[in-house]
């Protein structure tokens, strides 16, 4: 479902079900090709972030963003040299290129432009498999989490409960979101600058993964209306928050952009199904990578400050994020003809958001319960499990929700597992109005299935390493 091999989410096609889903040399011209640089000054206010623009601008960069309520600005340039001449200026924490692949100085025609392909039978444009509509049918993955038809909060406490969904946008022209999405709470963050101009937070048709996004927002919250799909928090406000650029990538600055403006429009839960590219993993022991983490990091707590619980898929890898692994998908943004490299990872190398302090990091499970094979784990990154589905098993094992355009597909993943999570959340936001992000993730974690693993078959049943707290959960 996206470039590079690198699965955001796997896709079940019909019943039977498939997996899909260095630095480039750059001109110092002004007129040459460039990369972006998230900068992050010691001093975390607005202060910061001014002094952060005078040390762009005497470098030769040009500002594009100012993000004052962290102290980080977004940056463009073409000099070689310009990410350790930031870092060697007074007062600044971290600063380097959160992209390897140059972005051209005048841009490519829009792909979106070119005809659109027709349509075969039961897929979408972009090749999507759909699947019928579901007619409100029960659903296992409702099930799991103890969804009922007279939901644990009335539609007059959700309705004031507010989850900005941070993906490739979504799709508010559908039957079952029409309702659900605000548009004065919605916006694109692609580029790094929030865009709230009618519609900028739909997806783009021409990006293959783009439909994402509207799965993700009809699981948590679409309204029961006697068709399509159901939400596990039906009455729920969407905040439409892109990230998706028209690149195909989720850059560190479109994830800074997008935690700011769910938090400054009230959001209590963020829901984040996608990993920031182009590193699969970020090091800290990289200057460029340690620069994305900072200013992501930033964004994450501002966010977590306001009152908003951050909730993040734990990625389709099937490793330990606790011990070495290997990323050979990183970067996903490297020109064509060259590779990926072929790194080995310790456990300082994090996925993000996931493994951001107070992020609720969530694992799959299959219709079983059981973890579900390409999930990630680990003691440490896990916090609760989800209902992610199985891609094997055919639509019936996988997720159904909506799609842009009208449509349904069955997809599975952490992704998923992520927002029927989210979804579980804005229940208890709902519940808890005057919650905090800790407070309404402690209630998430205590209101979890633990998973009963006798010791003999600890190897088999590794409890907290794949469940977190255990499966989540609806109140009673």
């Amino acid at each position: 479902m996206r470039r590079a091999g690198a699965v955001r989410c796997l896709v079940v096609i019909a019943f039977a079900g498939a997996l899909l889903c260095g630095a480039v040399p750059i001109g110092a011209g002004p007129d040459g090709p460039y990369l972006g640089y998230l900068v992050s000054a010691e001093d975390t206010g607005p202060e910061g972030a001014e002094l952060a623009a005078r040390a762009v601008r005497a470098a030769g960069g040009r500002v594009v963003e100012e993000y004052r309520e962290i102290g980080v600005v977004l940056a463009y340039s073409g000099a070689p040299d310009f990410g350790a001449r930031l870092r060697g200026a007074r007062g600044i924490a971290a600063a380097g290129a959160d992209r390897t692949a140059a972005v051209a100085a005048e841009p490519a025609a829009h792909a979106a432009d070119a005809a659109a392909p027709t349509r075969a039978e039961g897929v979408d444009d972009t090749g999507i498999p759909l699947v019928p509509d579901p007619h409100e049918r029960p659903s296992w993955n409702l099930a799991m989490v103890g969804a009922r038809p007279a939901p644990p909060a009335p539609p007059s406490a959700l309705s004031h409960v507010v989850v900005a969904v941070l993906d490739a946008g979504v799709d508010d022209t559908d039957p079952d979101l029409r309702a659900a999405v605000d548009p004065a709470r919605s916006a694109s963050c692609a580029g790094g600058v929030p865009d709230a101009s009618p519609g900028a937070w739909r997806p783009d048709p021409a990006i293959p993964e783009s439909g994402h996004g509207t799965h993700v927002a009809g699981m948590i919250a679409a309204a029961r209306n006697g068709d399509g799909v159901v939400g596990i928090a039906p009455g729920a406000r969407i905040a439409a928050v892109r990230l998706l650029g028209p690149e195909g990538q989720y850059y560190g600055e479109n994830l800074v952009c997008g935690f700011l403006w769910a938090a400054d429009h009230g959001a209590r839960v963020i829901n984040n199904s996608y990993f920031a590219d182009p590193w699969k993993y970020n090091c800290p022991g990289d200057p460029d990578q340690r620069a994305i983490i900072t200013a992501v990091g930033r964004a994450v707590g501002y966010a977590e400050r306001r009152g908003a619980l951050v909730v993040a898929s734990a990625g389709n890898d099937g490793q330990d994020l606790d011990a070495p692994r290997t990323d050979d998908r990183s970067p996903n943004d490297h020109p064509a003809g060259s590779a990926p490299l072929n790194r080995t990872l310790g456990p300082d190398c994090i996925r993000l958001p996931g493994g951001l302090p107070g992020v609720l990091d969530v694992s799959a499970v299959d219709r079983t319960g059981g973890l579900a094979t390409y999930s990630n784990w680990g003691v440490r990154q896990i916090g609760v499990a989800g209902p992610g589905g199985d891609p094997d098993s055919g639509a019936a094992g996988a997720v159904v929700s909506d799609w842009p355009g009208g449509h349904y597909a069955a997809l599975a993943g952490t992704s998923m597992a992520a927002a029927g999570v989210s979804g579980v959340a804005a229940v208890y936001a709902a519940l808890h109005p005057r919650a905090d992000s800790s407070v309404l993730r402690a209630l998430v974690e205590r209101g979890a299935a633990a998973i009963d693993c006798p010791a003999r078959s600890e190897r088999l049943c590794p409890g907290a390493a794949y469940y977190g707290a255990g499966e989540v959960r609806l109140p009673r």
